[in-house]
């Protein structure tokens, strides 16, 4: 498989081609994470990956691949960010405990003007989980740059999750084997 472009700083992804054994680099440029308000749920995850794969691929070579993504949570109808503050990310989890949410990776995959774009959802059945152990988790590790103040590879998510259905590294930030066999179009 020919070296990509990974549009993301994201460790998780990172972490996760690694484990794919897929070639990359990174590359990243600043956008705008805001979103047009009568787009579904699947459309805001593409949408931002877009704009991230568009901003880096801009300034690379056509014949290069760009992948990027955006992860969101979602809880009932509304879209659950990153959390600001401590506060807010106690909050999140809060809401969080008992309760089932979806996961959603929008994935771009560019070369020129080819693309594939798709949304993987990964729906998330949390235990309750009391108000001590939310904040313990917050305090240690820190979950501020992550969607839904939670990762599902750490604490919370090894006591915390009573079941997934759906693609377990999607959680994480990217739907890899689907990926994969995308990225394979392109080589």
């Amino acid at each position: 498989m020919p070296k990509i472009i990974l549009a993301s700083q994201s460790p998780r992804r990172k972490q996760l081609l690694e484990w794919a054994e897929v070639p990359f680099e990174i590359d990243v440029s600043e956008t705008d994470e805001r979103f047009p308000p009568n787009l579904s749920f699947d459309e805001v995850a593409i949408y931002i990956a877009r704009n991230k794969a568009l901003a880096v691929q801009q300034k690379r070579d056509s014949d290069e691949v760009v992948l990027a993504a955006d992860t969101i949570v979602v809880l009932g109808e509304n879209i659950i960010g990153k959390p600001v503050h401590r506060e807010d990310a106690v909050s999140i989890l809060l809401a969080l405990s008992g309760e089932k949410h979806k996961v959603i990776t929008g994935v771009v995959i560019r070369k020129g003007e080819e693309e594939v774009a798709f949304a993987d959802t990964t729906e998330v059945d949390f235990h309750k989980v009391s108000v001590k152990e939310i904040e313990f988790y917050v305090d240690k590790y820190k979950p501020y740059d992550k969607a839904g103040a939670y990762a599902i590879q750490e604490w919370i998510g090894v006591v915390g999750i009573k079941s997934i259905n759906g693609d377990f590294y999607n959680v994480m930030g990217l739907p890899v084997s689907r990926v994969v066999r995308e990225l394979k179009k392109f080589a």
